[in-house]
């Protein structure tokens, strides 16, 4: 079963959804047989490269809120968070373009470090006050993989896997993916948003019947019980 997830690292309830999810899949009886792929998505593809602001005065001037409102807006994200057991620390945030940070997890799915990746970046950004945009962050990250030092260094010398990330874009518009975290499973269905662990449950059952269908094998029926008594 092949999940994919479009999701950025700049995005809080992508963190949360990270993990609602992972809660789900690790008591999914057929979880060896799923397949997590992260897929690149920007949220504010024309931000600059860094902002010279606090996350609080780009969330209120980007979606014209009253910077109270944002701050009620952070809390409300950071209890979410919270009971997932992350940290989240708003008033640390660095602003910056995540576009290099998804070529940077492009390149550790190379490595087999896709995941590693995305949980660092997300909880790099989101925890710890990290500049996701920064060369000598997303370098030592590559590093701290065990990623190739050449190979890291071609993200900030050439395009490398630029059009790999862009593709997700727009295989995203294709799907009509206007939000994230978004999850697809085997290209049949899609959950929108960080939902409750049990709501992920429900989709990997589903999707697990409906592409392992019970197949009957013998040509009549055999003496059952049932409802209405047993067959003698």
């Amino acid at each position: 079963m092949k999940i994919e997830i479009w999701s950025d690292v700049a995005c809080p309830w992508c963190y949360i959804g990270k993990r609602r999810f992972e809660a789900a899949l690790a008591e999914f009886p057929h979880r060896e047989s799923v397949d997590v792929t992260w897929r690149s998505y920007q949220l504010d593809p024309s931000l600059p490269e860094h902002y010279d602001g606090t996350e609080l005065e780009y969330l209120s001037r980007m979606k014209g809120m009253a910077q109270a409102q944002v701050s009620q807006m952070f809390e409300h994200v950071a209890e979410q968070a919270k009971g997932e057991g992350l940290n989240y620390r708003f008033d640390q945030v660095v602003v910056a373009n995540s576009f290099t940070a998804h070529r940077l997890i492009h390149l550790a799915a190379e490595h087999g470090q896709q995941d590693a990746a995305k949980e660092r970046l997300l909880s790099d950004h989101f925890e710890h006050g990290k500049d996701i945009g920064s060369q000598e962050y997303l370098t030592e990250l590559g590093l701290a993989l065990g990623l190739n030092a050449a190979e890291i260094a071609e993200l900030f010398t050439t395009d490398k896997y630029a059009d790999a990330v862009r593709f997700d874009f727009e295989e995203a518009r294709t799907l009509g993916i206007t939000g994230v975290p978004f999850f697809v499973i085997d290209r049949k269905f899609g959950l929108s948003g960080a939902q409750p662990v049990e709501t992920f449950t429900a989709a990997l059952n589903q999707a697990w019947r409906e592409g392992n269908p019970l197949v009957l094998v013998n040509a009549s029926e055999g003496e059952a019980c049932g409802p209405d008594g047993c067959a003698v």
